[in-house]
């Protein structure tokens, strides 16, 4: 969490989050922001150094060549000088306000980014079924830019302060009265900040809020692009997003009309200022009161002072984003529900043995768990097929053996270690789950299995080839264009769906898992095949070292090559042994498993008939 943040009451205005927000940034980029205070410290001295300078250079030449009809050479040359002198001085300063605000923006950015993205890695599957990956995506890109866009005019609207109240004090030294009449825009100004943040916190909250939609729908919408072009929904999903679209641009428009009243009236009221100090200076000076150097020196200043509250305006204006990205922000920041871990360490290195005791989970809280006090066994080397109907818990049971989840009650235990005592790093060397969906990256066959690896030489070319071997994905790999070196695309495209369950599992076993749990991940793979790998499997992995294996199946020949059965039947364990066993005592059992040969042989029926009316 970032230092010293406190949450502002829900009743505190947005001036007063947006205060903490900055504050938040000042303190996590002290130094920078120094810098860049300074530069624009250093511009707003020279800014009203100019202004002084200015009246002297009128007062010693300009009304001396009107009066005398010359000009003394001494003069005019100090004059030029002192004015290219508070000019470099001025090019100075802004280059140093500048660079370090943008400097700093863009840091704070990228390290807001780091850390959701790492809360996004520390915290459960169980939050990531709830929140959408648009809004995900949201967070870390529009609402991290919206956080800190006040950030590139904050140094300069802190430095210029020093401007502003130089130029009030040199204001008040040189005439009080015209300074008097032209101060009384303050007031106007600061009511029309507070009637401009009222006005523009719901709209600017609204249009954050569907910036995030729109996210959500065209990540929908592009992830399930096969569903949409098969079933002909195309143009439903352009409607769709194209509705919340214009949403948006409804929405940013009336953001837009808002700031486009408050910055035209925040620039025009120190304009009324500098006429009322003309009008009333104009008289003083007839009546010879004060010089015409000090008028002009005084109206200066007040044309100074519309550059200074421009900049106000524009963190002031930036204010009510910035308050609405930081508490999407923080409200990821804030999630809790991460997974804690111990300091414990496997000691074993060969096949796991894996135990559940009493176990419960529900995804949505007390009353509604999916599984219910599970107990379960997996001794070291077996091959434990896990089988039931839709729904029953399977992958649930499976996501639990690799800790994907905690459950609620119970524990899980590896070589009689609770996986919640472990070290962050032993489940992932231990265990491996390929599950249901499978996804490549868009990277090479090589890329996708060793998956980072390679690069730290953890696994070489013949380790890869090794865990493609037992997945039976060797043959259909050489024949590749490049072999390894190919690319798969997006998702695995080019890929067939039994050769990317293939990669996918080629994945797992590079690793040399102890347990290895396929959440029906071979059901895209002939049968056959499917038989040599889980025959592979059952020997050694990859690296020669014997496996659990823990398979989630349907197929009647995929059962039969497990050493047991583990049939689950609305969340609980209805039985267990040989599949032969179970056959015979279980009915529900025997009438899951014929449904699934039935359903097969439906299936391949038709695929065959396909075929033969495709020869004729």
């Amino acid at each position: 969490m970032p230092p010293n943040w406190e949450a502002p009451d829900a009743g505190s205005s947005i001036a007063g989050q947006g205060m903490r927000v900055l504050g938040v940034a000042i303190r996590e980029e002290k130094w920078i922001f120094t810098l860049a205070v300074i530069g624009s410290a250093v511009y707003g001295f020279t800014t009203v150094a100019s202004a002084n300078v200015l009246g002297r250079v009128t007062d010693a030449v300009v009304l001396p060549a009107f009066r005398d009809g010359r000009v003394g050479y001494g003069a005019l040359v100090a004059g030029i000088a002192a004015i290219l002198g508070v000019a470099a001085l001025k090019v100075f300063g802004i280059i140093g306000r500048r660079v370090w605000a943008g400097i700093m923006q863009y840091r704070l950015q990228a390290t807001y980014r780091r850390r959701l993205t790492r809360q996004y890695l520390r915290l459960p599957l169980s939050w990531h079924h709830r929140h959408p990956t648009g809004q995900l995506l949201s967070n870390a890109n529009a609402d991290v830019e919206s956080a800190w866009m006040p950030i590139a005019p904050l140094p300069m609207a802190v430095g210029v302060v020093v401007m502003l109240l130089t130029s009030v004090v040199a204001m008040l030294v040189t005439d009080l009265v015209l300074s008097l009449v032209g101060l009384l825009v303050f007031p106007a100004i600061a009511l029309l900040n507070i009637v401009y943040q009222r006005r523009l916190a719901p709209l600017a909250a609204r249009a954050q809020q569907l910036r995030a939609e729109v996210s959500e729908i065209a990540h929908e919408s592009f992830d399930g692009a096969l569903v949409v072009k098969t079933l002909g929904r195309e143009e439903e999903e352009a409607a769709r997003f194209g509705a919340r679209a214009e949403e948006l641009r409804d929405a940013n428009v009336r953001v837009g009309r808002v700031r486009g009243l408050f910055d035209p009236v925040l620039e025009a009221l120190p304009t009324f200022g500098v006429l009322a100090v003309l009008a009333v200076g104009s008289v003083r000076v007839a009546a010879g009161a004060m010089p015409a150097g000090d008028l002009v020196q005084v109206a200066y200043l007040f044309t100074l002072l519309a550059f200074p509250i421009r900049a106000l305006g524009w963190v002031l204006g930036d204010l009510s984003r910035s308050v609405v990205g930081w508490n999407r922000i923080r409200s990821v920041l804030d999630a809790t529900g991460a997974a804690p871990h111990g300091d414990r360490t496997l000691t074993g290195d060969g096949a796991a043995a894996v135990r559940m005791e009493g176990v419960a989970f529900s995804y949505t809280g007390p009353g509604a768990d999916v599984l219910h006090d599970v107990d379960l066994a997996v001794p070291p080397g077996r091959t434990v097929a896990v089988v039931g109907p839709t729904g029953a818990g399977k992958s649930t049971l499976a996501q639990l053996m690799v800790r994907l989840v905690d459950p609620g009650a119970g524990r899980v235990t590896l070589d009689g270690v609770d996986a919640r005592e472990l070290a962050r790093t032993e489940l992932p060397r231990a265990t491996a789950l390929v599950p249901q969906q499978t996804y490549l990256f868009d990277d090479t066959v090589r890329g996708n299995v060793a998956l980072g690896l390679d690069e730290t030489g953890e696994v070489s070319d013949d380790d890869v080839w090794a865990a493609l071997r037992v997945a039976q994905a060797e043959r259909f790999v050489k024949a590749l264009p490049d072999g390894l070196d190919t690319r798969v695309g997006e998702r695995g495209a080019t890929l067939s769906g039994g050769q990317r369950q293939r990669i996918a599992l080629a994945r797992a076993v590079v690793r040399r898992p102890r347990l290895l749990v396929l959440d029906d991940a071979t059901s895209a793979v002939d049968p056959r095949v499917e038989a040599r790998i889980l025959a592979a499997l059952r020997d050694t992995t990859a690296g020669g070292k014997p496996v659990s294996v823990v398979v989630v199946a349907y197929r009647k020949a995929t059962i039969a090559l497990a050493d047991e059965v583990v049939y689950v039947d609305r969340g609980r364990i209805a039985a267990t042994g040989p599949h032969a066993d179970l056959l015979t005592r279980e009915p529900g059992y025997r009438a899951l498993v014929e449904a699934y040969e039935r359903d097969a042989e439906e299936r391949a029926e038709q695929a065959a008939g396909g075929d033969e009316e495709a020869v004729a």
